[in-house]
């Protein structure tokens, strides 16, 4: 048996990032994901995001991987959500997503992050903080507009 342990802090957004995720949907959506992301062994251990976007923090079994558990969350999610009819317009993620390992030492940090996310896009704006995560974790791609 494998022992592991592996801290995957995940954001993905809405195709060009509309603005579909209201208080209301983002609280029925995530306790959906929660759900089936529980019947599919997968843990999300906190989530939230804001009217453009889902941040996520999740741990990794042996036999997961990063780009699995992501295609298992928002394509499922995206799906229920059309067919639940809880957006005002067709619920599409883009295709893109952010994924950074996280270290135990900074769990609490990354679930303050996640969980402040209304009252950090009070101050900016979903672009600025891509942009801002891509330059602290030295990834070489920024965004300025949203996907077609």
């Amino acid at each position: 048996m494998a022992y592991l342990k592996v801290w995957v802090h995940l954001v993905w957004s809405t195709k060009k990032r509309e603005s579909l995720l209201t208080k209301e949907v983002r609280q029925k959506l995530f306790v959906h994901m929660r759900e089936n992301a529980e019947s599919k062994g997968i843990y999300i251990d906190f989530i939230n995001g804001y009217i453009d976007h889902i941040h996520c923090l999740i741990s990794l079994k042996a036999d997961q991987t990063i780009a699995k558990v992501v295609q298992l969350i928002k394509g499922e999610s995206a799906f229920w959500a059309n067919k639940q009819a809880i957006t005002t317009k067709k619920l599409v993620w883009q295709s893109e997503y952010f994924a950074v390992s996280v270290s135990e030492s900074q769990l609490p940090v990354v679930r303050n992050y996640i969980k402040n996310q209304e009252v950090h896009h009070s101050k900016k704006t979903f672009a600025e903080e891509y942009n801002e995560l891509m330059e602290k974790f030295e990834f070489e791609r920024f965004i300025d507009e949203p996907e077609a």
